[in-house]
């Protein structure tokens, strides 16, 4: 009868004259759990940097081969050097642990350094164990278990092209592991928008959790009551010269695993005032009123960051900003416009027209800006075309923006950031506009699309139109805003 993973680590941790960790242990509790486990076998390990947790997922490993020699595991990490560190980890232990030594082959070659084969009964295409770096090809292989461990690291992680990235290379380990096969993630997050997430956060609802209902087993460096997860080797003292060196936000990020940016942000998306009331369009004497629940809208901006949208580039934004009598700034509406692929390249610029005059017309938009760098120069000329065929009655005013745009960004936010001022509609939050913030710098270097829009809106002056002449009464037109004009008032009494 073979002994289980508990008794497999005792008798490792016994020749190297140590006791096995209260941590390590519940480790090893949960992992054999895992492994033995009927329902689907997917984790996610997370314990404090330099707890121990790789040197008992090797042991797992090792166990595994003891208990079924005939299992393939592959080991992912995010380079080649670390995954073969994993690998040269269980090859020891199966040398050297008294209940493995018999696996080893006879044949050198199938004892390499970054893969090896034990003995096994049955013949297979796929090594016992194999290392393989995040971006190799894996096409074609394997796997009865899949290790990936420390896959997200600060480089590939600091952007959200890099996340998306590395999102698509991991989902590629699904078409190889077995239908019975047990997946583990091992790590520590490294940004804010971790791909260490196993349900849906209230925090970040622009993301989607990238490890949804995996199995989650987290042991901080200090528990619920303040206390070392290790005392043995991390005293309390220990811990807050740790704390006071390291700076809190890696701290938090490496040893009591919260997710965290590593940059200081500064657009902080928690000085935003979120809020889920829609506009209320109404007459009243003849006149438009446009409301936001009990607060009377007077004025609104609207700024249009055109692009084309490629796939790596910039983002076609459009952003509203409202103000109401008490001088509060409302971002109520913000949209990333999308063409299908299969449009045609000459008729992308009418259908993101198409895009924003639905826009103007679902928010009672009176004007609009347009930002005529680039391509937008074009626009402003198509967009008035299609606002007169839709017969809607909005003004299209060219910007040219010659300022530095990190300055415009930082002038925008600042103050009303620093006095939580602006005021966000729900909805936007699970847009990227939030991620933006979130990402943004003063050096740049990451999407600041959405950001520069608003920014267009809140340094725009608010617009209040008047009346309309009478020849365009029959276009929709929003004068809303309560400029001055004459108007016959509606009375319920006779002098």
């Amino acid at each position: 009868m073979k002994i289980n993973f508990y008794e497999f680590i005792y008798v490792w941790f016994k020749l190297q004259n140590l006791s096995v960790p209260r941590h390590q242990r519940k480790i090893a509790e949960w992992l054999s759990t895992l492994w033995q486990s009927a329902d689907e076998r997917q984790g996610l390990l997370m314990a404090f940097r330099n707890s121990g947790k790789s040197t008992v997922v090797g042991l797992f490993c090792a166990w595994v081969l003891y208990r079924e020699s005939a299992t393939r595991i592959l080991v992912m990490a995010a380079d080649h050097a670390l995954a073969k560190k994993m690998v040269r980890n269980v090859k020891r232990i199966i040398e050297q642990h008294p209940l493995t030594g018999y696996l080893k082959p006879e044949r050198l070659d199938q004892w390499a350094a970054d893969q090896f084969t034990v003995r096994r009964d049955v013949e297979l295409r796929d090594p016992s164990m194999l290392a393989k770096g995040i971006g190799a090809n894996i096409t074609g292989l394997r796997a009865d278990l899949i290790i990936c461990d420390d896959v997200e690291v600060p480089r590939n992680c600091d952007t959200a092209l890099k996340r998306m990235d590395l999102r698509e290379k991991l989902e590629e380990l699904d078409y190889i592991l077995t239908p019975q096969g047990m997946q583990l993630y091992i790590g520590t997050p490294h940004t804010f928008y971790t791909i260490y997430q196993v349900a849906a956060d209230k925090s970040k609802p622009e993301i989607e959790p990238f490890l949804l209902n995996f199995k989650k087993l987290e042991i901080p460096i200090l528990t619920r009551r303040n206390h070392s997860a290790w005392p043995e080797r991390f005293s309390l003292e220990k811990i807050a010269s740790l704390r006071l060196r390291s700076g809190e936000n890696k701290f938090l990020s490496q040893m009591m695993l919260q997710p965290v940016n590593f940059r200081d942000s500064v657009l902080n998306p928690e000085r935003l005032v979120a809020y889920r009331e829609e506009l209320a369009f109404s007459f009243a004497n003849g006149r438009e009123i446009l409301r936001l629940g009990d607060k009377r809208l007077l004025s609104a901006s609207c700024w249009w960051d055109p692009s084309f949208a490629a796939a790596s580039g910039d983002n076609s934004v459009i952003a509203c900003v409202f103000t109401d009598e008490t001088g509060h700034f409302w971002l109520h509406d913000l949209e990333y416009i999308r063409i299908e692929e299969t449009a045609a390249d000459d008729n992308i610029a009418s259908l993101q027209c198409e895009k924003v005059a639905d826009f103007i017309e679902r928010n009672h938009l009176p004007s609009i800006r347009v930002e005529a760098n680039g391509i937008g120069k074009f626009l402003p000329g198509i967009l008035k075309q299609t606002l007169a065929r839709r017969r809607i009655k909005a003004a299209v005013l060219e910007v040219y923006s010659s300022s530095d745009k990190a300055v415009r960004i930082l002038e925008a936010f600042e103050v009303l950031l620093a006095e939580k001022a602006l005021n966000v509609h729900r909805k936007i939050w699970s847009t990227p506009f939030i991620e933006e913030m979130r990402e943004w710098t003063v050096e740049g270097g990451v999407h600041d699309d959405a950001l520069d829009a608003v920014a267009g809106c809140l340094a725009s002056e608010p617009v209040r139109f008047g009346t309309y002449p009478a020849e365009t009464r029959d276009f929709k037109r929003f004068s809303w805003q309560g400029a001055s004009g004459q108007f016959k008032a509606q009375t319920n009494f006779n002098l």
